[in-house]
């Protein structure tokens, strides 16, 4: 297994302990569409129709999903534009404007955990932490034990905050007879990924087959995975997209099988592109193709055909 590897100092605190709630990635990605300085602007409480720590938790959540992303300019440090992805999946002739489709859920888990420089901690432990069950201590001294062998700073209090909201992501509140601001939960709690069991005051990772999980996203998935790891590779071993960090077998929380079922399902897809093979005991994954974008093409256009 590699190390964390960061080619940025990554950002702590930006969703301001607010999770993101149903219509915030539609309206932060419209807003900037409309107004690509809208997070900097006076007028953003009034636009937006939320608090100013709100305004800033809609912008963090916009980016670390990459619905959005930072402009590059000297003279103008906080614009803001929308992706390729945030303008087809959430506009409003996009694939999927209001998240309706469970599939879109398991995309935006992908590219949260995906992003170690905004979301470090999601990253951390769907990357690395193979343990199933956890109290919040323990998921504190592991991302401690993470970020000082990576020699980032940063405080317990920080530590803590970030494991709080990262479970408040994926599992739902527990609720007394008021609803409050903290107790509205994210729609990724839907995909059933960390469970809370209270009578033992512990949180257990649901690993195994995932039945709203599509095909076509695991693909998603596994083309920017082979991207980053595998791009001049012409054979990968199957364990590597089951086992290691970022793999979608990590990130997706899948069992061996679940993976080598979705690989067989995905090299009908792609018209054999890749296929499975499996010599000498060794399951590999073979690639049939010398296009050097072949993972990118790749996994755009099986996000098009299964939204089309």
């Amino acid at each position: 297994m590699t190390g964390l590897q960061l080619t940025a100092k990554p950002s702590f605190g930006g969703h301001e302990k607010f999770v993101f709630r149903d219509g915030w990635l539609k309206k932060g990605v419209d807003a900037v569409s409309q107004h690509p300085l809208i997070f900097s602007d006076d007028n953003a409480l009034v636009i937006l129709g939320v608090g100013k720590n709100m305004v800033r938790s809609i912008r963090h959540w916009c980016l670390a999903t990459g619905l959005v992303a930072e402009v590059e300019s000297k003279e103008r440090k906080r614009e803001i534009r929308v992706t390729d992805l945030g303008s087809r999946l959430i506009a409003d002739t996009g694939w999927d404007p209001f998240c309706e489709d469970s599939a879109t859920l398991w995309l935006l888990h992908w590219q949260l955990v995906s992003d170690p420089f905004r979301s470090l901690v999601w990253h951390l432990l769907f990357s690395y932490f193979y343990e199933g069950e956890c109290t919040k201590k323990s998921l504190a001294a592991f991302v401690q034990k993470h970020l000082d062998r990576a020699d980032i700073s940063t405080t317990a209090g920080m530590i803590d905050r970030e494991i709080d909201c990262f479970l408040h992501t994926y599992t739902p509140s527990v609720r007394g007879n008021r609803i409050s601001e903290d107790t509205l939960d994210c729609p990724l709690t839907e995909l059933d990924l960390i469970r809370f069991i209270p009578q033992d005051n512990i949180y257990r990772f649901n690993a195994g087959p995932k039945p709203t999980l599509p095909t076509p996203i695991f693909g998603y998935g596994l083309f920017r995975f082979l991207m980053n790891s595998a791009k001049h590779r012409k054979t990968v071993a199957v364990d590597e997209c089951i086992y290691q960090p970022g793999s979608p077998g990590q990130l997706f929380r899948l069992d061996e099988n679940s993976v080598v079922e979705h690989l067989e399902a995905l090299s009908d897809l792609i018209s054999g592109d890749i296929r499975i093979q499996e010599t000498a005991g060794l399951r590999q994954i073979y690639i049939n193709t010398e296009a050097d974008d072949f993972f990118d093409q790749t996994a755009q256009q099986l996000l098009e055909d299964y939204y089309a």
